[in-house]
């Protein structure tokens, strides 16, 4: 009886842990699944695309556009065929993120560096042609700008070089890199310019978030969710609305958009590259190290990355601004090697 019970629980051990390290996969799951940024989507889906035409033996990943943040807690909720493969990204993991995988199992993670992108903000072709800073941003957009309610309804109420139009800005959800980026390239910025303010990080980090970082919510920014076509769309049917979204889309609708300059730089593939437009960002995605052997395809995938990244590669001709040679270097050595993120380089 002793032994029947032993090898019933050794059994169950087993198929516990197949099932932790995707080792089921056979029977539960036969494709790479990658959530995450909708910005890193249509690239993450020509990748995908591309190599289910190179490689027919391995089934065209499954992409979703969740939202970085929203994907992150998805592929951090644990290891096993339940959960992502890949977290598509459009800013950098946080401490905090890695540390909710950490709990979860999820502790061996390679981080690649795909290409950059930009926050970029347009208008309808015919627009208001405004020039903006992160300041005019900053004041147009943060809820208590410098610590108190915004009042501002036009964009000559924050900056009076600007037109006396409303101010209404189509852009990203809470759950979105792009917003995440938005905050820290363009808001904070535009918050330091007050030195009572920026001197409030260092004493009192919380109440400074708050300031620099909390969006109003009186109808001025409007959340069009994570389908940054949909602005594109407002943006067509208001030529005086501006939209907030990833570069890659001002390229691809560059027949109906015009990007608007930020302290005087434009959104451009050269200005992203050399980062001197306030808004450039880089793109990462993150593999989860112990479904590598576990998930059909998964290796392949990210070596189908790697193969696409180039100047004259198919990202490039998707729009993504190519990474400096360095920058590649290094990641094709991680997609190679798989080596592991130090979580101790987050912030």
């Amino acid at each position: 009886m002793t032994n029947k019970l032993l090898t019933f629980a050794t059994v169950i051990s087993a198929s516990a842990l197949l099932a932790a390290c995707g080792g089921a996969q056979n029977s539960s799951r036969d494709q790479i699944r990658a959530v995450g940024s909708s910005t890193v989507y249509p690239f993450a889906k020509a990748v995908a695309d591309s190599l289910a035409k190179s490689n027919t033996a391995i089934k065209s990943p499954i992409i979703e556009s969740t939202g970085t943040g929203a994907g992150m807690k998805l592929f951090c909720s644990g290891v096993g065929v339940a959960f992502p493969d890949i977290e598509n990204a459009s800013r950098r993991m946080k401490k905090s993120e890695y540390e909710d995988c950490a709990k979860n199992g999820v502790d061996k993670i390679a981080e690649i560096q795909i290409g950059l992108d930009g926050v970029a903000f347009a208008e309808a072709k015919g627009g208001l042609g405004i020039k903006l800073t992160p300041e005019d941003v900053y004041k147009a957009l943060a809820a208590n700008p410098y610590g108190k309610p915004n009042t501002a309804k036009t964009w000559k109420d924050v900056n009076a070089a600007l037109p006396a139009e409303p101010i209404l800005v189509y852009g990203p959800p809470s759950t979105s890199g792009t917003r995440d980026a938005l905050k820290e390239l363009i808001l904070t910025v535009g918050c330091n310019a007050n030195a009572e303010t920026k001197a409030l990080k260092d004493s009192d980090k919380d109440k400074y978030e708050k300031i620099c970082t909390e969006v109003r919510s009186d109808g001025a920014y409007v959340d069009a969710g994570e389908n940054d076509n949909l602005i594109v769309q407002k943006l067509e049917a208001n030529p005086k609305a501006i939209g907030i979204f990833g570069f890659s889309y001002l390229e691809e609708n560059a027949d109906k958009l015009m990007g608007l300059t930020m302290g005087g730089i434009e959104p451009t593939y050269a200005t992203i590259s050399d980062f001197s437009y306030p808004g450039a960002r880089p793109l990462y995605i993150y593999v989860k190290v112990a479904h590598l052997d576990a998930i059909k395809g998964l290796r392949e995938y990210v070596a189908e990355w790697a193969k696409s990244w180039s100047k004259d590669g198919l990202l490039a001709k998707q729009g993504m601004v190519v990474a400096p040679d360095a920058v590649l270097a290094n990641s094709g050595r991680i997609a190679s090697e798989f080596t592991l993120l130090d979580p101790a380089e987050l912030k």
